[in-house]
């Protein structure tokens, strides 16, 4: 059965080139078999039909003699003729060809990594909340790939050199070619000799078998800034893992996590803590003592017909704010202490109280 090429790609017979390689690309990237919508014998028959009437010689052919002409038989198309640069033009240049067809074909665009590079590291570092009211240096032990004393991270044997790769010639990559329904590809992949190094040492180091370093315990300190928050991620740079054979270290990221207090809770850079009164305090008004984070006592006054649960403001005994002058505030919360139990004499001045409206 012919077949009507300019009903597939859905154009008009008196169509312009320009026409149709529009109706092309759009077809083909509806229609691509790595799209959820896609279909691959659609998108085959809809290539098969933009290689005939791309091409002003066999749409000629085609129009005088449809599909039984030599170049459109078997109802295939010529895969190697492919113009990739029209198709990748049509989508918006080399971005959209990339998204289309992903990394299948080996086209990635992403930028090669450093595969010597050390990995980065974090760990949680626990701190009490009164430690964060000064500057402080803390002290860790991590176990991490460190660099190699014996070759100092070369990965030779010491009097030996790192020599380049035979197989890579020194780049990492190896090409490799791949056949595909669309065509014949090469893409580049990591030389399996070297694992991406480029470089490989003329006699492995004795101590880390030519990796340039060795796992170990390793005692970082770290300077830890006064209001640090609890999540909160201090950088350490170079203090990762080693890298191979004299690659960049990664990094170390500590996570702050404050440990929770006894009498304080705290809430941005301010604190809130709860004192209980008696009734009195609170009928009388009375000046009574608190702790703060220092460890010191501190005095308060209460007012005269305080009502529970209203909260009092102490300026600056909070948190100190990070990377920045000043600190927060103390918020005080009153509850009336009501008791449970009464002696005799306390009875009869309450009922005393009682009789005089209180």
């Amino acid at each position: 059965m012919q077949k009507d090429y300019y009903k597939i790609l859905g154009v008009e017979k008196s169509a312009s080139q320009e026409e149709i390689k529009k109706a092309y690309y759009k077809l083909a990237h509806q229609y691509h078999p790595d799209k959820k919508e896609g279909d691959e014998n659609k998108f085959k028959e809809i290539n098969e039909a933009y290689q005939i009437l791309s091409d002003k010689e066999k749409r000629s052919n085609y129009d005088k003699f449809g599909t039984t002409f030599n170049g459109a038989r078997g109802g295939g198309f010529n895969q190697q003729n492919v113009n990739w640069e029209d198709i990748m033009g049509g989508f918006g240049g080399i971005e959209d060809i990339f998204d289309m067809f992903g990394e299948g074909f080996g086209m990635s665009r992403k930028k090669q990594k450093d595969v010597r590079k050390g990995k980065n590291l974090e760990v949680l570092l626990e701190l009490d909340l009164e430690s964060i009211l000064q500057n402080q240096e803390k002290e860790i032990i991590i176990s991490k790939q460190s660099t190699c004393s014996r070759c100092q991270g070369s990965g030779a044997e010491p009097g030996t050199s790192v020599k380049e790769c035979f197989t890579c010639r020194g780049t990492g990559r190896v090409q490799e070619i791949r056949k595909t329904f669309l065509g014949t590809f090469s893409q580049y992949t990591i030389c399996p000799e070297c694992h991406g190094e480029g470089l490989k040492p003329e006699k492995p180091c004795n101590v880390c078998k030519g990796e340039g370093r060795i796992k170990k315990e390793e005692k970082i300190k770290v300077n830890i800034p006064a209001g640090v928050d609890n999540n909160q991620i201090i950088k350490v740079k170079g203090k990762g893992e080693a890298g191979k054979r004299g690659g960049e270290a990664g990094d170390l990221y500590i996570r702050i996590g404050i440990k929770p207090h006894k009498v304080f809770k705290r809430s941005g850079d301010d604190i809130y803590m709860i004192s209980e009164i008696t009734f009195s305090q609170a009928t009388l008004g009375d000046k009574i003592k608190i702790p703060t984070l220092e460890g010191e006592k501190i005095i308060v006054k209460i007012p005269a017909g305080i009502e529970s649960g209203r909260i009092l403001k102490v300026s600056k005994r909070g948190i100190p704010h990070f990377s920045s002058i000043g600190r927060g505030n103390l918020y005080l919360q009153i509850n009336i202490k009501t008791p449970e139990k009464l002696t005799k004499k306390q009875k009869e001045i309450l009922e005393e109280l009682k009789k005089e409206g209180l």
